[in-house]
């Protein structure tokens, strides 16, 4: 006799935090090993590329952190010198410096890499994930 699966066994949400803990893993391992913390991740990978940077505001919503927490984290980082703060009216610019940029690169390339690999064996699947994934999240 098969019975449902229980509730949280199929919530969406639980599923989507259950399978994001399980992609993450492998690369918040690699991020651990080289002494980078996931937030720090977090702000290099939305700064990477981001030549004229981002708000301080803009980097906690894609961080998904507090602006004030947000703040201490950038302080720690401009003091380890991967980032600058600019003032441009009554906001904040981020930008990555050289170093910041230099290990930006090098672990959006391992980030790349752990994709791929994730992404491989649900080849057939990945683009209309993604798709969908990016819409949800709006």
């Amino acid at each position: 006799m098969q019975t449902e699966p229980r509730f949280v066994q199929d919530y969406l949400l639980a599923l989507l935090a259950r399978a994001s803990h399980a992609a993450s893993a492998g690369f918040h391992a690699q991020l651990k090993a080289r002494g980078v913390a996931v937030p720090v991740w977090r702000v290099l990978a939305t700064l990477e590329g981001a030549g004229e940077g981002v708000t301080v505001g803009e980097l906690a919503a894609t961080c998904l952190m507090q602006q004030p927490t947000m703040s201490k984290l950038l302080d720690r980082m401009a003091a380890e010198g991967l980032v600058t703060r600019r003032r441009e009216g009554r906001s904040m610019r981020v930008l990555l410096t050289l170093g910041g940029v230099t290990l930006a690169a090098e672990l959006v390339a391992e980030a790349r890499a752990h994709e791929a690999v994730l992404l491989a064996r649900h080849a057939g699947a990945a683009p209309a994930l993604k798709a969908l994934l990016r819409e949800i999240a709006g």
